[in-house]
């Protein structure tokens, strides 16, 4: 467990010597969620009808974009084979990776999707319950998004590649979350909407 906590630790001091990489997905975020209302309409009731589905997509997004950092740097310095000859244990340090993947990103989504719901005219109900699928399936997005990064850590500009591998593995996870916000904001669930 001392080896996990030591590449969580690694991976985030790397992460806070290169903020881009972690700014640069949640600047995604923020700004393709704050264009929607220019593209579709300004009016409430259209927004809030369709604000879970915009935050979800926006957020599967982000996470996408970020993926590429998961495993490029320590393969191109070697920490990658390190951590295969090593006699540590991989899945755990793989864990740990994904892990400060998650912190870095995944929390990040989870505490700005509050104001942007409420810039979407969402309800507060469904703010809570937003906040709850984020919190609930962020961690698979990051361990979905692991297995497309570990398959393509050695293929340059595999951007495209990437989302094509990803993408429709998060398709479930996008249908059963935002249908879940909107079951809440059409009042149909009112058990989620009691945890707060």
């Amino acid at each position: 467990m001392n080896i996990y906590l030591q590449t969580l630790k690694r991976d985030l001091n790397v992460a806070i010597r290169n903020p881009s990489s972690v700014l640069n997905p949640l600047l995604f975020f923020v700004i393709s969620v704050s264009l929607f209302p220019l593209a579709i309409s300004p009016e409430a009731t259209t927004l809030s009808q369709i604000a879970a589905g915009i935050i979800w997509v926006a957020s599967m997004l982000a996470v996408l974009l970020s993926l590429n950092s998961l495993f490029h740097h320590d393969f191109e310095n070697g920490v990658l084979e390190q951590m295969l000859i090593s006699h540590h244990s991989l899945p755990l340090l793989i864990l740990s990776k994904i892990t400060a993947h998650w912190l870095l990103t995944g929390i990040p989504i989870i505490l700005l999707s509050p104001l942007l719901g409420l810039f979407l005219f969402l309800d507060n109900e469904g703010v809570k319950v937003l906040m709850f699928t984020l919190l609930l399936a962020t961690p698979s997005l990051s361990l979905i998004g692991a297995i497309g990064a570990s398959l393509i850590v050695g293929i340059k500009n595999s951007g495209m590649l990437l989302s094509l591998l990803i993408l429709p593995l998060y398709i479930p996870i996008l249908i059963f979350a935002s249908s879940a916000v909107s079951q809440v904001s059409a009042g149909l669930i009112l058990v989620l909407s009691c945890i707060s």
